[in-house]
């Protein structure tokens, strides 16, 4: 290896450890722009050759996926932790790639932030409906870049980052050559800016998070008996778990402690025994709802007549200060998780893990992605993504064109134990408040619960494994945000630009490379003396 060859990948290695750093629990954003700005760097300078680039992006992939996703494999080993981070790299080499040949065009830091959102919207829609974990907006819980995501949206918001650190990375690489370089250093300048403006400005003109009509909500996390894929073993365990913290509520309203809230939100999985099958479990929801004199919106399974389940959260009122005789709506989870709630290929999967016939057989849910809740003063539309959804952009944004005042991500996460899992996905949660402009209640059986504002802000959180009442008054809004509005265009829009940038790179290179060869014949032809 040479010594070249050595800095590169080093250096890769480094930006993808920097990305990490980055997400939460570590929650330090800054370093985004800067660990893309590396990898600009590795791929840039020197005109690397394209094999070289991708070994570059598979290795700062590795790097960042590797600690990034420990959480797949907490209980059920190593091996699918391992694969999906490789998986996962294999998508940055891909990047890496493309990266090498593009960058030789004008404006390369523009091309390698479309590179960037090509490779995320690619890994996040393929294969099995896609891995969007480690987006690179996923990782502004704060700072300047995060308003842009209500314009932009999440891929606006990673190019944003990507763009700021190629350009970073460009004016730096231009200042040190001089000389010839100074339109690159001029461009590479305006790649810098231009984000850190449009920062700038969307923080400025972003809406006061506490403005109009607001709610008070409850969310409580009950806690599961055990840790691990049988979290749920003991028969409604966890359904007593939240009982008995709503009727803790109860008491404290009661006495006077607590204000009464308008609404109770209980995690995914809550009725650990579908309430429906199970008169005890529909007895003992409706003596918490009548406790209260509140509405609860709690998650559960149920099961079709073709006996597969549905991941459901289900609306449970009042009638007349009394708990109604059955729940008034309904929401089934619309993407459900491969190899969690349902195993692709299950049986050549089945042939590397024991675990993999634990998987379940899930149906996915149609329809609106609302539930309408009749609080004690007005009806409250509250839009749903259920865990995993809450990854996927059209998941919230259907939510909202629904006519969602307000997000619910109920969540369980007591299969990742004590991981950074449950951290990483509370940032997804922050980051699509303000894509929304969005209060978020985030409802985890064991952690971490958390109410936050429009802006992003966590406005009250719990600890991880600990019975928790959070509550808050969240504000309520209507109307859409340019992100929503927009959709996934934008997103279409940059892939086949670093597509068409991609083919346009390669044909001219090809072309390049054939003349190179016919001059190179026509030169040594003419030091034969041939005529």
């Amino acid at each position: 290896m040479t010594r070249d060859t050595l800095l590169r990948v080093v250096g890769a290695a480094v930006g993808g450890g920097l990305l990490y750093a980055a997400f939460p629990p570590s929650g330090l954003w800054l370093l985004t722009p800067v660990a893309l700005g590396l990898l600009y760097a590795c791929l840039a300078v020197g005109r690397p050759r394209v094999v070289l680039g991708a070994a570059c992006g598979g290795v700062f992939g590795l790097a960042f996926f590797l600690p990034l996703l420990p959480w797949v494999g907490e209980f059920v080993g190593a091996v699918p932790w391992v694969a999906l981070s490789v998986v996962m790299a294999l998508y940055l080499a891909l990047f890496g790639a493309m990266a090498t040949i593009t960058l030789r065009l004008p404006g390369a830091p523009l091309w390698f932030a479309a590179g960037w959102v090509a490779v995320e919207w690619l890994r996040s829609s393929f294969p099995f409906g896609g891995f969007p974990w480690g987006a690179a907006a996923f990782s502004q819980t704060e700072g300047l870049f995060l308003p842009v995501a209500r314009w932009l949206g999440v891929p606006g918001l990673s190019f944003v980052l990507a763009l700021t650190g190629a350009g970073a990375a460009a004016l730096v690489i231009a200042l040190v050559h001089r000389g010839p370089r100074a339109m690159t250093a001029a461009w590479a300048a305006i790649c810098v800016a231009a984000p850190l403006v449009l920062s700038a400005i969307a923080l400025a003109t972003a809406p006061s998070p506490g403005d109009g009509e607001t709610v008070r909500v409850v969310a409580v996390q009950g806690n599961v008996p055990r840790l691990g894929l049988d979290f749920n073993a003991q028969r409604r365990a966890v359904l007593d778990n939240h009982y008995r913290e709503t009727l803790r509520l109860a008491d404290d309203i009661a006495a006077g402690r607590r204000e009464k809230p308008d609404v109770i939100l209980w995690p995914e999985n809550a009725s650990d025994i579908s309430p429906l099958d199970n008169p005890d479990a529909a007895r003992l929801i409706g003596s918490a709802v009548s406790a209260t004199g509140v509405p609860i919106v709690f998650g559960t399974l149920l099961f079709g007549p073709d006996g597969r389940p549905t991941n459901t959260v289900l609306v449970w009122e009042t009638a007349n200060g009394l708990a109604a005789s059955g729940p008034s709506a309904r929401y089934d989870k619309h993407i459900i998780q491969p190899f969690g709630e349902y195993l692709p290929w299950r049986d050549f999967f089945a042939k590397f893990s024991s675990y993999a016939e634990r998987a379940g057989d899930f149906r996915p849910g149609t329809g609106s992605a609302v539930v309408p809740v009749q609080t004690a003063d007005s009806a409250l539309v509250l839009g749903v993504s259920t865990c995993w959804e809450v990854a996927f952009d059209r998941s919230p944004q259907q939510a909202v064109r629904d006519g969602a005042q307000l997000l619910f991500v109920p969540t369980n996460n007591a299969t990742f134990g004590h991981t950074d899992m449950t951290y990483q996905q509370l940032a997804m949660s922050q980051v699509r408040a303000v894509e929304t402009d969005r209060s978020v209640a985030v409802a985890a059986t064991s952690g971490v619960s958390a109410l936050i504002a429009p802006n992003g802000r966590v406005l009250v959180d719990s600890e991880i494994f600990t019975p928790a009442l959070l509550e808050a008054d969240l504000p309520l809004r209507s109307g859409q945000t340019l992100a929503v509005r927009l959709g996934p265009w934008p997103q279409w829009l940059t892939v086949l630009c670093a597509l068409g940038g991609f083919l346009y790179a390669l044909f001219r290179q090809t072309r390049f490379d054939a003349f190179g060869a016919r001059s190179a014949v026509t030169v040594n032809q003419v030091d034969e003396g041939t005529p």
